[in-house]
């Protein structure tokens, strides 16, 4: 059973027991939360499809810890003007995993 879910304006592929990377969310680590935006549900071959969400479909979720993606570099430069810049960035994360799909 796998469900396809709309969380922090992302969409992800989840079944249970896996464990996910998502934008940062607001919720405490160890608490568990539902994401109610499903948009669809495969239950072996019977697949509902929401539009755009299932009524009374949701799935809980347990948020594991909160840290920071991999470094990323931009680097900007100019050609035969002298100019380069190099400026990094790191994504804010939150890693949760899926309970149950209801």
């Amino acid at each position: 059973m796998y469900a396809i879910v709309d969380i922090a304006g992302q969409q992800f592929k989840v079944q249970e027991g896996w464990k996910l990377y998502v934008h940062r969310l607001q919720e405490e680590e160890g608490a568990e939360f539902t994401i109610d935006k499903v948009l669809l549900k495969d239950n072996e071959g019977n697949v509902q499809i929401g539009k755009p969400f299932l009524e009374g479909v949701a799935v809980t979720a347990t948020v594991l810890k909160h840290l920071k993606g991999d470094k990323i570099l931009v680097f900007k430069k100019k050609r035969r003007k002298g100019y380069q810049k190099c400026n990094g960035h790191r994504q804010q994360l939150t890693q949760i995993r899926i309970n149950t799909i209801s």
